[in-house]
Protein backbone atom coordinates (compact mmCIF):
# COMPACT_ATOMS: atom_id res chain seq x y z
CA UNK A 1 0.00 0.00 0.00
CA UNK A 2 1.44 3.25 -0.60
CA UNK A 3 2.43 6.08 2.60
CA UNK A 4 -0.90 6.87 4.23
CA UNK A 5 -1.09 10.36 4.06
CA UNK A 6 -1.77 11.00 7.41
CA UNK A 7 1.56 9.74 8.23
CA UNK A 8 3.52 12.78 6.42
CA UNK A 9 3.13 16.54 7.38
CA UNK A 10 5.37 19.45 5.42
CA UNK A 11 6.73 21.75 7.83
CA UNK A 12 7.41 24.77 5.71
CA UNK A 13 6.11 26.53 2.78
CA UNK A 14 9.04 25.93 -0.13
CA UNK A 15 7.88 24.14 -2.85
CA UNK A 16 9.59 21.22 -4.49
CA UNK A 17 12.04 21.84 -6.75
CA UNK A 18 11.99 18.80 -9.72
CA UNK A 19 14.64 20.71 -11.66
CA UNK A 20 17.09 19.74 -8.75
CA UNK A 21 19.06 16.33 -8.78
CA UNK A 22 17.47 13.96 -6.75
CA UNK A 23 14.96 13.88 -3.44
CA UNK A 24 16.93 13.67 -0.07
CA UNK A 25 15.58 11.26 2.78
CA UNK A 26 17.39 12.52 5.76
CA UNK A 27 17.23 8.95 8.21
CA UNK A 28 17.59 10.78 11.93
CA UNK A 29 15.73 8.15 13.65
CA UNK A 30 14.25 5.24 11.41
CA UNK A 31 18.00 4.12 10.52
CA UNK A 32 16.88 1.47 8.30
CA UNK A 33 15.83 0.57 4.93
CA UNK A 34 13.16 -2.18 4.78
CA UNK A 35 9.66 -0.77 6.34
CA UNK A 36 10.60 3.16 6.58
CA UNK A 37 7.48 4.91 5.42
CA UNK A 38 10.08 8.17 5.22
CA UNK A 39 12.24 6.58 2.81
CA UNK A 40 9.13 5.03 0.62
CA UNK A 41 7.84 8.49 0.40
CA UNK A 42 10.97 10.04 -0.63
CA UNK A 43 10.94 7.06 -3.33
CA UNK A 44 7.22 8.27 -4.55
CA UNK A 45 8.22 11.71 -4.76
CA UNK A 46 11.62 10.64 -6.69
CA UNK A 47 9.50 8.78 -9.01
CA UNK A 48 7.02 11.16 -10.03
CA UNK A 49 9.76 14.08 -10.42
CA UNK A 50 11.99 11.17 -12.37
CA UNK A 51 14.53 11.32 -9.92
CA UNK A 52 16.75 9.15 -7.91
CA UNK A 53 16.96 9.08 -4.18
CA UNK A 54 19.79 10.20 -1.93
CA UNK A 55 20.04 8.56 1.81
CA UNK A 56 21.95 10.93 4.44
CA UNK A 57 22.64 9.83 7.44
CA UNK A 58 24.61 11.44 10.38
CA UNK A 59 26.19 11.01 13.20
CA UNK A 60 27.75 14.30 15.46
CA UNK A 61 30.15 14.64 18.19
CA UNK A 62 27.77 17.08 20.14
CA UNK A 63 24.85 15.21 20.45
CA UNK A 64 24.31 15.46 24.66
CA UNK A 65 25.70 11.54 26.14
CA UNK A 66 27.61 10.90 23.43
CA UNK A 67 29.91 8.47 23.63
CA UNK A 68 31.49 5.37 23.35
CA UNK A 69 28.61 2.59 23.51
CA UNK A 70 25.82 5.02 21.82
CA UNK A 71 28.37 5.94 18.61
CA UNK A 72 29.60 2.35 18.43
CA UNK A 73 25.83 0.63 18.22
CA UNK A 74 25.00 2.92 15.70
CA UNK A 75 28.00 2.81 13.44
CA UNK A 76 27.20 -1.18 13.58
CA UNK A 77 24.44 -0.50 11.55
CA UNK A 78 26.01 1.46 8.89
CA UNK A 79 27.75 -1.03 6.48
CA UNK A 80 24.77 -3.23 6.21
CA UNK A 81 22.28 -0.13 5.27
CA UNK A 82 24.66 1.30 2.62
CA UNK A 83 24.83 -2.82 0.96
CA UNK A 84 20.82 -2.85 0.95
CA UNK A 85 20.79 0.66 0.18
CA UNK A 86 23.35 -0.09 -2.93
CA UNK A 87 21.25 -3.08 -4.10
CA UNK A 88 18.03 -0.81 -4.06
CA UNK A 89 19.67 1.71 -6.03
CA UNK A 90 19.31 4.16 -3.71
CA UNK A 91 22.93 6.93 -3.02
CA UNK A 92 23.92 6.73 0.70
CA UNK A 93 26.29 9.27 2.34
CA UNK A 94 27.24 8.71 5.66
CA UNK A 95 29.00 11.73 7.86
CA UNK A 96 30.89 11.50 10.61
CA UNK A 97 31.74 14.62 12.42
CA UNK A 98 34.29 13.67 14.96
CA UNK A 99 35.35 17.07 16.67
CA UNK A 100 33.38 20.26 16.77
CA UNK A 101 36.24 21.91 14.24
CA UNK A 102 34.27 19.64 11.30
CA UNK A 103 32.11 21.10 9.57
CA UNK A 104 28.31 21.22 10.71
CA UNK A 105 26.31 21.84 7.60
CA UNK A 106 26.30 19.41 5.27
CA UNK A 107 22.65 18.68 5.02
CA UNK A 108 22.37 22.41 3.61
CA UNK A 109 24.79 21.48 1.41
CA UNK A 110 23.01 18.13 0.33
CA UNK A 111 19.21 20.24 0.30
CA UNK A 112 20.72 22.42 -2.14
CA UNK A 113 20.63 20.31 -4.61
CA UNK A 114 17.32 18.49 -3.54
CA UNK A 115 14.16 18.80 -4.66
CA UNK A 116 12.41 18.15 -1.57
CA UNK A 117 13.76 17.00 1.68
CA UNK A 118 12.06 14.30 3.51
CA UNK A 119 12.77 13.21 6.87
CA UNK A 120 11.43 11.38 10.53
CA UNK A 121 8.77 12.82 12.49
CA UNK A 122 9.84 11.68 16.18
CA UNK A 123 8.92 13.40 19.32
CA UNK A 124 11.99 13.38 21.58
CA UNK A 125 15.58 13.98 21.23
CA UNK A 126 17.65 15.93 18.29
CA UNK A 127 15.26 14.92 15.71
CA UNK A 128 12.27 16.79 17.46
CA UNK A 129 15.18 20.05 17.89
CA UNK A 130 16.07 19.46 14.08
CA UNK A 131 12.24 19.48 12.86
CA UNK A 132 11.43 22.64 14.40
CA UNK A 133 14.42 24.97 13.25
CA UNK A 134 15.46 23.48 10.15
CA UNK A 135 12.53 23.76 7.78
CA UNK A 136 12.56 27.40 7.82
CA UNK A 137 16.64 27.44 6.49
CA UNK A 138 15.57 25.29 3.27
CA UNK A 139 13.98 26.80 0.00
CA UNK A 140 12.55 23.49 -0.57
CA UNK A 141 9.60 21.17 0.52
CA UNK A 142 10.39 19.62 4.25
CA UNK A 143 8.49 16.33 4.31
CA UNK A 144 8.06 14.71 8.32
CA UNK A 145 7.04 11.38 8.49
CA UNK A 146 5.63 9.03 11.03
CA UNK A 147 7.53 5.75 10.58
CA UNK A 148 7.77 4.65 14.18
CA UNK A 149 4.30 3.70 15.16
CA UNK A 150 2.42 1.21 13.73
CA UNK A 151 -0.81 3.77 14.28
CA UNK A 152 0.09 7.31 13.16
CA UNK A 153 0.60 9.90 16.12
CA UNK A 154 -1.60 11.94 13.94
CA UNK A 155 -4.62 9.57 14.31
CA UNK A 156 -5.03 10.18 18.01
CA UNK A 157 -5.40 13.56 18.30
CA UNK A 158 -5.26 14.49 22.01
CA UNK A 159 -3.42 13.82 24.66
CA UNK A 160 -4.40 10.77 26.64
CA UNK A 161 -3.71 9.95 30.42
CA UNK A 162 -3.83 6.14 30.62
CA UNK A 163 -3.71 2.78 28.65
CA UNK A 164 -7.39 1.83 28.53
CA UNK A 165 -8.45 5.08 27.08
CA UNK A 166 -5.90 4.70 23.74
CA UNK A 167 -6.46 1.24 23.54
CA UNK A 168 -9.58 0.96 22.14
CA UNK A 169 -8.62 4.34 19.86
CA UNK A 170 -6.01 2.07 18.59
CA UNK A 171 -8.20 -1.06 18.40
CA UNK A 172 -10.26 0.63 16.28
CA UNK A 173 -7.59 1.73 13.90
CA UNK A 174 -5.22 -1.11 13.84
CA UNK A 175 -7.12 -3.14 10.81
CA UNK A 176 -6.38 -0.08 8.41
CA UNK A 177 -2.10 0.32 9.32
CA UNK A 178 -0.81 -3.10 10.36
CA UNK A 179 -0.20 -4.01 6.82
CA UNK A 180 2.90 -4.90 4.85
CA UNK A 181 4.13 -1.39 3.46
CA UNK A 182 4.97 -1.36 -0.37
CA UNK A 183 8.07 -2.80 -1.48
CA UNK A 184 10.81 -0.39 -2.16
CA UNK A 185 11.01 0.69 -5.90
CA UNK A 186 12.95 3.27 -7.32
CA UNK A 187 12.60 4.28 -11.43
CA UNK A 188 16.13 5.79 -11.25
CA UNK A 189 19.34 4.98 -10.04
CA UNK A 190 21.35 7.30 -8.71
CA UNK A 191 24.65 7.76 -10.22
CA UNK A 192 25.93 10.99 -8.34
CA UNK A 193 29.34 11.44 -7.52
CA UNK A 194 29.10 11.24 -3.53
CA UNK A 195 30.93 14.31 -1.60
CA UNK A 196 34.49 14.53 -0.20
CA UNK A 197 32.43 14.50 3.12
CA UNK A 198 31.22 11.09 2.72
CA UNK A 199 32.84 8.41 5.86
CA UNK A 200 33.04 5.15 4.65
CA UNK A 201 32.37 2.84 7.48
CA UNK A 202 33.22 -0.92 7.54
CA UNK A 203 32.86 -3.51 9.99
CA UNK A 204 36.64 -3.19 10.75
CA UNK A 205 37.20 0.80 11.53
CA UNK A 206 34.72 1.04 13.45
CA UNK A 207 36.71 1.06 16.70
CA UNK A 208 38.87 3.38 15.21
CA UNK A 209 36.55 6.02 13.76
CA UNK A 210 34.86 5.81 17.64
CA UNK A 211 38.20 6.35 19.42
CA UNK A 212 38.61 9.23 16.65
CA UNK A 213 35.38 10.95 17.90
CA UNK A 214 35.71 13.82 21.15
CA UNK A 215 32.76 11.88 22.93
CA UNK A 216 33.03 10.49 26.35
CA UNK A 217 35.09 7.16 26.32
CA UNK A 218 34.47 6.05 29.57
CA UNK A 219 30.83 4.56 28.47
CA UNK A 220 32.16 1.30 27.00
CA UNK A 221 30.27 -0.69 24.08
CA UNK A 222 27.32 -3.11 25.40
CA UNK A 223 28.89 -6.68 26.18
CA UNK A 224 25.55 -7.89 24.92
CA UNK A 225 23.97 -5.70 22.32
CA UNK A 226 25.49 -5.25 18.80
CA UNK A 227 23.59 -2.42 17.16
CA UNK A 228 22.54 -3.16 12.81
CA UNK A 229 19.58 -4.75 11.09
CA UNK A 230 20.92 -8.29 10.97
CA UNK A 231 21.43 -8.24 14.84
CA UNK A 232 18.14 -6.77 15.37
CA UNK A 233 16.24 -9.67 13.03
CA UNK A 234 18.83 -12.27 14.60
CA UNK A 235 17.02 -11.29 18.31
CA UNK A 236 13.55 -11.27 16.68
CA UNK A 237 13.76 -14.16 15.15
CA UNK A 238 15.34 -15.92 18.00
CA UNK A 239 12.47 -14.53 20.32
CA UNK A 240 9.97 -15.92 17.71
CA UNK A 241 11.11 -19.16 17.98
CA UNK A 242 11.89 -19.26 21.48
CA UNK A 243 10.30 -16.98 23.89
CA UNK A 244 7.25 -15.61 22.46
CA UNK A 245 4.80 -18.65 23.11
CA UNK A 246 5.68 -18.20 27.15
CA UNK A 247 6.25 -14.40 27.07
CA UNK A 248 2.70 -14.08 28.89
CA UNK A 249 4.09 -16.23 31.96
CA UNK A 250 7.85 -14.95 31.42
CA UNK A 251 7.71 -11.49 30.92
CA UNK A 252 7.86 -10.59 34.39
CA UNK A 253 10.17 -12.87 35.62
CA UNK A 254 13.83 -11.02 34.95
CA UNK A 255 16.58 -14.15 34.98
CA UNK A 256 14.17 -16.17 32.42
CA UNK A 257 15.44 -14.02 29.59
CA UNK A 258 11.56 -13.72 28.48
CA UNK A 259 11.60 -10.39 26.73
CA UNK A 260 12.10 -9.72 23.16
CA UNK A 261 14.73 -7.07 23.91
CA UNK A 262 14.03 -5.25 20.88
CA UNK A 263 13.84 -1.73 22.53
CA UNK A 264 17.55 -0.41 21.11
CA UNK A 265 16.84 -1.57 18.13
CA UNK A 266 13.21 0.39 17.94
CA UNK A 267 15.05 3.67 19.87
CA UNK A 268 17.75 3.43 16.82
CA UNK A 269 14.88 2.60 13.97
CA UNK A 270 17.12 -0.62 12.70
CA UNK A 271 14.06 -2.11 12.95
CA UNK A 272 10.17 -0.89 13.07
CA UNK A 273 7.89 -1.65 15.65
CA UNK A 274 5.28 -2.46 12.45
CA UNK A 275 7.55 -5.17 11.27
CA UNK A 276 8.00 -7.03 14.37
CA UNK A 277 4.03 -6.76 15.09
CA UNK A 278 3.63 -8.52 11.56
CA UNK A 279 6.24 -11.14 12.21
CA UNK A 280 4.51 -12.08 15.80
CA UNK A 281 0.93 -11.81 14.08
CA UNK A 282 2.60 -14.04 11.38
CA UNK A 283 4.43 -16.27 13.73
CA UNK A 284 1.04 -16.79 16.27
CA UNK A 285 -1.27 -17.30 13.55
CA UNK A 286 1.09 -20.46 12.21
CA UNK A 287 1.53 -21.99 15.83
CA UNK A 288 -1.93 -21.24 17.36
CA UNK A 289 -0.65 -18.60 20.07
CA UNK A 290 -2.12 -16.10 21.41
CA UNK A 291 -0.14 -12.81 22.04
CA UNK A 292 -2.02 -10.20 23.12
CA UNK A 293 -0.14 -9.64 26.36
CA UNK A 294 2.90 -8.80 23.73
CA UNK A 295 1.43 -6.51 21.40
CA UNK A 296 -0.41 -4.97 23.86
CA UNK A 297 3.16 -3.59 25.20
CA UNK A 298 4.63 -3.40 21.36
CA UNK A 299 1.78 -1.38 20.37
CA UNK A 300 -0.76 0.20 23.47
CA UNK A 301 1.92 1.08 25.98
CA UNK A 302 4.63 2.03 22.95
CA UNK A 303 2.61 4.49 20.92
CA UNK A 304 0.83 6.03 24.71
CA UNK A 305 4.28 6.83 25.27
CA UNK A 306 4.82 8.48 21.88
CA UNK A 307 1.62 10.18 22.30
CA UNK A 308 2.35 11.46 25.55
CA UNK A 309 5.50 12.76 24.29
CA UNK A 310 3.98 14.85 21.07
CA UNK A 311 2.52 16.44 23.71
CA UNK A 312 4.34 17.87 25.88
CA UNK A 313 7.40 20.49 25.28
CA UNK A 314 9.34 19.11 27.79
CA UNK A 315 8.77 15.46 28.43
CA UNK A 316 11.05 14.87 31.42
CA UNK A 317 9.51 17.40 33.34
CA UNK A 318 7.27 16.50 36.33
CA UNK A 319 4.84 19.43 35.53
CA UNK A 320 3.41 17.33 32.73
CA UNK A 321 2.06 14.87 35.88
CA UNK A 322 -1.86 14.06 36.67
CA UNK A 323 -2.91 17.10 38.73
CA UNK A 324 -3.26 14.30 41.47
CA UNK A 325 0.17 13.70 41.21
CA UNK A 326 1.33 17.21 41.85
CA UNK A 327 -0.62 17.97 44.61
CA UNK A 328 0.81 14.42 46.13
CA UNK A 329 4.06 15.46 45.61
CA UNK A 330 3.53 18.77 47.13
CA UNK A 331 2.00 17.26 49.98
CA UNK A 332 4.90 14.71 51.12
CA UNK A 333 7.83 17.28 49.54
CA UNK A 334 8.95 17.56 53.15
CA UNK A 335 9.11 13.94 54.15
CA UNK A 336 12.29 12.60 55.13
CA UNK A 337 14.56 10.77 53.10
CA UNK A 338 16.86 8.26 54.54
CA UNK A 339 19.17 7.07 53.54
CA UNK A 340 19.83 9.47 50.65
CA UNK A 341 22.63 8.92 48.01
CA UNK A 342 24.52 10.79 45.87
CA UNK A 343 24.43 11.01 41.90
CA UNK A 344 27.77 9.21 41.83
CA UNK A 345 26.38 6.48 44.35
CA UNK A 346 23.75 5.22 42.44
CA UNK A 347 25.42 5.60 38.97
CA UNK A 348 28.23 3.22 40.39
CA UNK A 349 25.59 0.88 41.78
CA UNK A 350 26.77 1.64 45.47
CA UNK A 351 23.89 1.26 47.70
CA UNK A 352 22.29 -1.29 50.49
CA UNK A 353 20.31 -2.67 48.04
CA UNK A 354 21.81 -5.89 46.11
CA UNK A 355 18.75 -6.09 43.90
CA UNK A 356 18.93 -2.46 43.11
CA UNK A 357 22.67 -2.82 42.89
CA UNK A 358 22.32 -5.62 40.12
CA UNK A 359 19.79 -3.77 38.06
CA UNK A 360 21.78 -0.47 37.47
CA UNK A 361 24.93 -3.04 36.68
CA UNK A 362 22.69 -4.37 34.00
CA UNK A 363 22.38 -0.87 32.94
CA UNK A 364 25.97 -0.14 32.84
CA UNK A 365 27.13 -3.36 30.69
CA UNK A 366 24.47 -4.21 29.03
CA UNK A 367 22.55 -0.80 28.24
CA UNK A 368 19.40 -1.59 29.48
CA UNK A 369 17.49 -2.82 32.68
CA UNK A 370 14.17 -5.46 32.54
CA UNK A 371 11.06 -3.67 32.39
CA UNK A 372 9.98 -5.50 35.51
CA UNK A 373 13.04 -4.35 37.81
CA UNK A 374 13.52 -0.99 35.93
CA UNK A 375 10.35 -0.15 37.61
CA UNK A 376 11.60 -1.30 41.15
CA UNK A 377 14.92 0.81 40.14
CA UNK A 378 12.73 3.75 39.65
CA UNK A 379 10.99 3.75 42.89
CA UNK A 380 14.30 3.20 44.70
CA UNK A 381 15.84 6.61 42.89
CA UNK A 382 12.64 8.12 44.23
CA UNK A 383 12.89 7.27 47.76
CA UNK A 384 16.96 7.94 48.03
CA UNK A 385 17.06 11.66 46.55
CA UNK A 386 16.68 14.79 47.43
CA UNK A 387 13.15 15.61 46.33
CA UNK A 388 11.32 14.71 43.50
CA UNK A 389 12.74 16.21 40.60
CA UNK A 390 16.28 15.41 41.62
CA UNK A 391 15.32 11.81 41.28
CA UNK A 392 13.46 12.12 37.30
CA UNK A 393 16.63 14.12 36.21
CA UNK A 394 18.86 11.25 37.90
CA UNK A 395 16.63 8.33 36.12
CA UNK A 396 16.92 10.40 32.85
CA UNK A 397 20.39 10.99 32.54
CA UNK A 398 21.85 7.20 33.92
CA UNK A 399 19.18 6.22 30.98
CA UNK A 400 20.69 9.12 28.75
CA UNK A 401 24.36 8.03 29.13
CA UNK A 402 24.12 4.10 29.43
CA UNK A 403 20.68 2.67 27.86
CA UNK A 404 20.91 2.07 24.25
CA UNK A 405 17.41 2.53 24.63
CA UNK A 406 17.09 5.56 26.51
CA UNK A 407 16.25 9.44 25.08
CA UNK A 408 13.12 7.75 23.80
CA UNK A 409 9.41 8.25 24.27
CA UNK A 410 9.28 5.17 26.43
CA UNK A 411 12.09 6.24 28.23
CA UNK A 412 10.24 9.35 29.93
CA UNK A 413 7.00 7.61 29.79
CA UNK A 414 8.07 4.90 31.78
CA UNK A 415 10.22 7.47 33.73
CA UNK A 416 7.52 9.60 34.66
CA UNK A 417 5.26 5.96 35.18
CA UNK A 418 7.35 6.22 38.27
CA UNK A 419 5.82 9.39 39.75
CA UNK A 420 1.96 8.51 38.81
CA UNK A 421 2.26 8.83 35.05
CA UNK A 422 -0.39 6.54 33.40
CA UNK A 423 -1.19 5.07 36.71
CA UNK A 424 -4.03 5.70 39.41
CA UNK A 425 -3.40 6.36 43.12
CA UNK A 426 -2.56 3.46 45.26
CA UNK A 427 -3.00 3.51 49.69
CA UNK A 428 -0.89 6.19 51.36
CA UNK A 429 2.63 6.02 52.37
CA UNK A 430 5.63 8.42 53.38
CA UNK A 431 7.64 9.75 50.36
CA UNK A 432 5.55 8.35 48.08
CA UNK A 433 1.98 9.28 49.30
CA UNK A 434 -0.40 7.67 46.72
CA UNK A 435 1.91 6.85 44.08
CA UNK A 436 2.51 3.14 43.41
CA UNK A 437 4.79 1.62 46.02
CA UNK A 438 7.20 -1.46 45.48
CA UNK A 439 9.66 -3.17 47.70
CA UNK A 440 12.74 -5.79 48.06
CA UNK A 441 10.27 -8.29 50.06
CA UNK A 442 7.81 -7.54 46.82
CA UNK A 443 10.37 -8.35 44.43
CA UNK A 444 11.58 -11.76 46.51
CA UNK A 445 8.05 -12.87 46.25
CA UNK A 446 7.45 -12.38 42.65
CA UNK A 447 10.41 -12.59 41.29
CA UNK A 448 13.66 -15.30 41.45
CA UNK A 449 16.11 -11.84 42.44
CA UNK A 450 19.24 -14.75 43.78
CA UNK A 451 19.30 -16.08 40.06
CA UNK A 452 19.05 -12.14 38.77
CA UNK A 453 21.64 -11.33 40.82
CA UNK A 454 23.85 -13.94 40.06
CA UNK A 455 23.37 -13.79 35.87
CA UNK A 456 24.83 -9.99 36.52
CA UNK A 457 27.49 -10.61 38.41
CA UNK A 458 28.48 -13.33 35.78
CA UNK A 459 27.95 -10.54 33.17
CA UNK A 460 29.63 -8.27 35.22
CA UNK A 461 32.95 -10.30 35.00
CA UNK A 462 33.12 -11.11 31.21
CA UNK A 463 34.81 -7.86 30.06
CA UNK A 464 37.43 -6.43 32.43
CA UNK A 465 37.09 -2.95 30.25
CA UNK A 466 33.63 -2.42 32.36
CA UNK A 467 34.99 -2.69 35.86
CA UNK A 468 36.01 1.15 35.78
CA UNK A 469 31.90 2.05 35.38
CA UNK A 470 31.93 0.95 39.02
CA UNK A 471 34.66 2.74 40.11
Amino acid sequence: MPVEPERIQKLNSAPERPDRDYILYWSQMNRRVEANHALLYAAALANRHHLSVLFYEGLTCTYQYANDRLHTFLLEGVPETERRLRSAGIGYVFYLRRTKAFRNDVLYELAQRAAAVVTDDYPTFIAREHNQRVPRKLDVAYYVVDSSCVVPMSQIEERQYAAYTIRPKLARLLPKYLKQPDPLRVKRRFDGVLPDFHTRVTERNIRELVAACDIDHSVCPSVDFHGGRIAAVKRLDFFLENNLAWYARGRNEPSAHATSDMSPYLHFGQISALEIALAVREHAQRHKLLVNEYLEELIVRRELAFNYTRFVDDPGSLNNLPEWCLQNMKKHASDTRDPVYSRKQLESARTYDDLWNAAQKEMLVRGKIHGYYRMYWGKKIIEWSRNYQEAADTMIDIHGRYALDGRDPNTYANILWCFGLHDRPWPERPIFGTMRYMSYEGMRRKTNVEAYITGIEELCGHRADQRKLFS
